[in-house]
């Protein structure tokens, strides 16, 4: 399948613009997914460092930050992660946006300590996944990184120039914004890689799960749901995971005497929503690990569960919300026109630009018109795809298959009809549409929302478990009382 196709694999092309979180970047740039999809480890100091550790680096190497303009500022090592340093100068510039996005949301203020201390750890955990990225030689190219800038600043119906004025006049600098765009984009693809790869959903699974969906479509509902957790760490020693238990306990007496629960998340809940008072926000509880929409079904609004113990750490839940989910209707018909086409892409390089990729293909055009050639021998001759050896066919492409670049010419074609030139993040096209067919993928789609129901459960537990070996396996030595 061609590399220009909007496919839900792990692929190096461009991302679309619902892939790039822009809020969580611009606030904090965390580690990527949600709070039960990712409960990043943040657990004490004096746990950080495990058995085998690498050797520290030297202050003053590894990654910094882009050089302050004020060249008095007095910069420290504040944690050593592995081979790389996070000083404080960073820890404090993060903090300070943290703080300032909790005071303009309203939420109770955790103890200035607590609030650090959050931070420190998100940051631990972000750089120890980073640097897994860099090892196993994720990279991100910098048109790779235009493209997605561009597509930010066009969700948010402004210039790249306009983001960038309102970005500065805030007090974040442009090549800061692009580094963290950068590494949201190499993060997503080690998870893709590392987690999502790795993900297999049966059809007897979904066969089971799709039965039971029509059993129980009635009393569908969704949660609205925030989490403090107690993190375990790795290896850890039954001491220890006695005073993990006790501190979770603590909690969770705290919060049913009329503790506010925001304030205890950023308090003591050791996962990346910590910040956001723990909230999860809306969940279909069948997407939930089964342990945890066990106890939230038991649950009236407001309350919370008792301490939850997983393979991560301890858990309290609390259920802010419920309402009836309605999509848990069986889906009306679903009737799609798939259209077969095929291509020829001219990439353009150093070697040849637009202007010469563009005379080529008409060109090429001229002679398919005019009988001289076929589409099918062209495309094997000169197009720069994969497809090239079967003469450009993409096959069979539902809606929303290809990029909308290449998808709404398409589908201005009558079969038989070959398209002018047209242009997407990959290069410049020809198209020809070979035939069409409508089909009823009812089923399919049900099918399909199945299996994605069930890998996001999977999915889940695994991303959980990853990151938390991540930040367990990482050397990190503190540096801020030297």
């Amino acid at each position: 399948m061609s590399a220009f196709l909007n496919m839900r694999t792990t692929r190096p092309s461009p991302l679309r613009p619902h892939q790039i979180k822009l809020a969580a970047v611009l606030l904090c740039a965390f580690a990527t997914g949600d709070v039960l999809a990712q409960a990043a480890p943040a657990g004490a100091p004096a746990a950080a460092k495990p058995a085998a550790a690498k050797p520290a680096a030297k202050p003053g190497t590894g990654f910094l930050p882009p050089a302050s303009s004020n060249a008095h500022v007095i910069d420290s090592v504040y944690v050593i992660v592995n081979d790389e340093v996070i000083t404080r100068r960073e820890v404090d510039q993060r903090v300070a946006e943290i703080t300032q996005r909790l005071k303009a949301q309203g939420a109770q203020m955790p103890a200035e300590e607590d609030l650090r201390r959050q931070v420190v750890e998100a940051m631990i955990t972000e750089r120890a996944q980073l640097q897994l990225a860099k090892e196993m030689g994720v990279r991100v190219d910098d048109t790779t990184l235009d493209r997605a800038i561009g597509r930010i600043a066009e969700n948010q119906k402004m210039t790249v120039q306009d983001m960038r004025n309102a970005m500065e006049k805030d007090g974040l600098t442009f090549s800061q914004f692009r580094e963290q765009i950068r590494n949201e984009i190499m993060m997503q693809r080690l998870i893709e890689h590392e987690v999502d790869s790795k993900i297999q959903v049966t059809d007897a699974e979904i066969d089971t799960y799709m039965a039971a969906e029509k059993a129980a479509a009635a009393d569908r509902v969704e949660m609205d749901i925030a989490q403090i957790l107690v993190r375990i760490p790795e290896n850890a020693s039954p001491e220890q995971i006695a005073a993990r238990k006790a501190r979770a306990d603590e909690v969770e007496r705290q919060l049913r005497t009329g503790a506010d629960f925001a304030k205890m998340a950023a308090t003591y809940s050791d996962s990346p929503d910590a910040l956001k008072g723990g909230s999860v926000g809306w969940r279909d509880p069948d997407r939930l690990p089964p342990i945890f929409a066990s106890e939230l079904h038991k649950l009236k609004p407001g309350q919370v569960t008792p301490v939850i113990r997983t393979n991560v750490g301890f858990h309290v839940l609390k259920l802010a919300g419920v309402r009836k989910l309605a999509e848990a209707q069986k889906p009306d018909q679903a009737v799609v026109q798939q259209t077969h086409a095929r291509h020829i892409l001219l990439k353009i390089t150093p070697t040849q630009t637009e202007e010469e990729a563009r005379k080529k293909l008409l060109e090429i055009k001229q002679k398919i018109d005019s009988k001289q050639a076929t589409f099918e021998d062209m495309a094997r001759q000169y197009s720069n795809d994969g497809s090239a050896s079967k003469g450009g066919d993409l096959g069979w492409l539902y809606p929303g298959d290809a990029l909308p670049e290449f998808e709404n010419p398409m589908n201005a074609l009558k079969p038989g009809q070959v398209s002018d030139v047209i242009k997407t993040p990959f290069g410049l096209h020809l198209i020809e549409v070979v035939e069409r067919k409508t089909q009823d993928v009812s089923k399919e789609k049900e099918r399909s929302a199945a299996r994605q129901v069930l890998t996001d459960r999977k999915r889940q537990e695994a991303l959980e478990d990853w990151s938390r070996q991540v930040r367990d396996r990482a050397y990190v030595e503190f540096r801020e009382d030297k």
